[in-house]
């Protein structure tokens, strides 16, 4: 499908941002209109983006508009426009809270003294992946929001804030090589990874195990000559 015919609710307010990931951290935030600064507004944003999470997982991202998200949450379209500027805004900031937890889980997985190496933390990372691909409503069909075909490109693509930070951690936590090479062989093994998975699920619902296994194969087979063998 052409993702180039992704258009947004028309919105007199505003119109569409992309506001680029940041290298360090991903901010579910950055393209939320108000920030919530209060417990029941903070509750209403979490409930519009488990709606458009939902609404995802049933129809997909490109079917989703803001009046889906709206109903599916019992609000007011004006309540989703307090806070997104368009639907846009809302796939990347859903997008966006999908990347904090995944990094968030796997920084825990790399840190915990229950994997001995490298191969066995950046094991645990994956397997968790593939329980979010499994469990997670949408995150199978917008993943950390690379999927989103916009145009101009802009800031660095999730998948890339997702192996930078676990190059770093990795380096730090198993006292390995910090080379330019062995972050873009980690990156490239996240693109591959991310792809390989997505084409698991969109197989069977439960993961195509032999796209499974290889993903995990590569991954290792792309990272061992940079980090050396466990």
């Amino acid at each position: 499908m052409d993702r180039t015919k992704l258009h947004a609710d028309t919105h007199e307010e505003t119109a569409v941002t992309n506001t680029p990931l940041p290298e360090t951290r991903v901010d579910p935030n950055a393209l939320i209109r108000n920030e919530p600064v209060q417990a029941r507004s903070t509750a209403r944003l979490a409930a519009l983006l488990d709606a458009a999470a939902e609404v995802v997982a049933e129809i997909g991202y490109e079917r989703l508009t803001t009046a889906m998200v709206a109903e599916r949450a019992g609000a007011s379209i004006g309540t989703v426009y307090r806070y997104f500027p368009d639907r846009i805004a809302l796939l990347q900031s859903l997008a966006a809270r999908n990347a904090e937890r995944t990094i968030d889980k796997m920084l825990e997985f790399i840190a915990s003294p229950d994997y001995a190496n490298w191969a066995e933390a950046l094991g645990a990372t994956f397997d968790h992946l593939v329980s979010v691909f499994r469990d997670e409503p949408g995150f199978a069909s917008l993943r950390l929001g690379d999927v989103l075909d916009l145009r101009p490109a802009e800031g660095m693509p999730a998948n890339a804030v997702v192996a930078h930070q676990l190059f770093a951690a990795l380096v730090e936590r198993f006292d390995l090589p910090d080379t330019e090479e062995g972050r873009l062989a980690l990156e490239a093994a996240v693109e591959c990874v991310d792809a390989l998975v997505a084409r698991a699920f969109a197989r069977d619902e439960g993961g195509y195990q032999p796209f499974l296994d290889h993903a995990k194969a590569v991954t290792v087979a792309l990272v061992a000559p940079h980090f050396g063998q466990p």
